[in-house]
């Protein structure tokens, strides 16, 4: 029975770009599994982009279709992505999720897998809080909430500057935006995508999720 997972991100410098990739492609390895990656649409005028330097690195993925929230409903599990903000989801993302009104008032998404995983560029700018506070949301839509367990290894790192925690994937982008997302990094957003699907798939054989 095919599993529908949707990969919903928001990305300014192609960090969290990076990390929706390898959360895709872990989704993508469970059996029937069928993987959408897609972003949401952005708010800031092309100008104020160009302010910002961000212009060219939003040429990696402009070529992807927009997330529509009509679509959602459509999907077993939703994985989000989105750069931290002030310990916080970004502003395009927000809007994204404030447009779901209809979707709580119909139950829409009662049941369906929800996960999140963030970027910040320091490595303590509020990784968890994003997390958290973005559970808040999916929790009053019903979801059930997917993180990373302790038994992947990448969480009991001491000593080196990486991200990671169990309530889902991070990576750190340093002040600059120059730190990429290290391959112990991309290999928990590969597992949680994996894990995400896994769990949406055996609900919805099982006929749970409700």
């Amino acid at each position: 029975m095919p599993v529908k997972v949707q990969v919903i991100f928001y990305s300014m410098y192609g960090h969290i770009h990076k990390m929706a990739q390898a959360v895709a492609e872990g989704a993508a390895q469970v059996a029937g599994a069928e993987v959408e990656l897609l972003q949401v649409p952005e708010l800031l005028s092309a100008e104020v982009l160009g302010k910002m330097g961000a212009v060219e690195s939003r040429q990696a993925f402009a070529s992807l279709p927009l997330a529509s929230v009509e679509h959602m409903p459509q999907a077993d599990a939703l994985i989000f992505g989105t750069p931290t903000r002030f310990g916080m989801m970004c502003a395009q993302m927000r809007s994204f999720l404030d447009r779901t009104g209809g979707l709580w008032a119909q139950g829409a998404l009662i049941g369906k897998v929800g996960s999140v995983f963030t970027s910040s560029n320091t490595q303590h700018g509020g990784q968890e809080s994003t997390i958290l506070s973005f559970h808040t949301t999916l929790l009053h839509h019903g979801m059930i909430l997917v993180g990373v367990p302790y038994s992947q290894p990448q969480l009991s790192v001491v000593g080196d500057m990486a991200g990671g925690s169990p309530y889902g994937a991070t990576t750190l982008a340093a002040p600059d935006g120059a730190r990429q997302p290290s391959p112990g990094e991309l290999d928990l957003a590969r597992y949680q995508g994996q894990r995400v699907a896994r769990i949406a798939a055996a609900l919805k054989a099982g006929g749970g999720g409700a």
